[in-house]
């Protein structure tokens, strides 16, 4: 696994209008002359985390490589993104029960379609089994407890790995 390749936003869809072209981590669309309006991406290779909001925060969107010619293929519920970085490739995740990396531990290196919850964790989370509903995006490091990973609560129901296509 590489580093990923840029990704390219659109104002419009189907990839028109005024485009930014990002190559690393951007805190702030606005602050590169880019309003939070996005209606379609491009990635040109790797995975990206978007975020609905400016540094970082907010609804998280992975996207891999490939094309979205509209804010519904990456399950965006608006066309507004504010920031975004590129996810790094981790192939293990070991989760706990209890916070603060407390109480039965399971170590993972595949994705995980249902969990019986609670479980704190690192990858991809989703909310809701078959990897549905808010997803959080969590990379190397510890979390111990889910404001960590901007949850709203510990309710994790499924999870997957981001698999990079160069």
């Amino acid at each position: 696994p590489g580093r990923a390749g840029p990704i390219t936003f659109y104002e419009g869809k189907c990839f028109t209008g005024r485009k930014l072209e990002v190559c690393g981590s951007c805190s702030s669309f606005q602050d590169r002359g880019f309003l939070n309006r996005v209606n379609s991406i491009c990635v040109q290779s790797g995975a990206w985390v978007c975020f609905d909001h400016p540094d970082f925060r907010g609804q998280q969107y992975v996207l891999e490589h490939g094309e979205y010619p509209n804010f519904y293929r990456w399950n965006g519920r608006s066309d507004h993104l504010g920031s975004c970085r590129p996810i790094g490739m981790h192939y293990r995740i070991e989760i706990f029960e209890g916070s603060h990396f407390r109480g039965p531990s399971l170590e993972l290196t595949e994705d995980c379609s249902f969990l019986n919850p609670p479980f704190l964790l690192r990858w991809v989370l989703y909310e809701e089994p078959n990897y549905r509903g808010r997803m959080y995006v969590v990379e190397r490091g510890e979390f111990s407890n889910f404001n960590a990973w901007q949850a709203r609560s510990a309710n994790v129901q499924s999870i997957r790995r981001v698999i990079n296509y160069f």
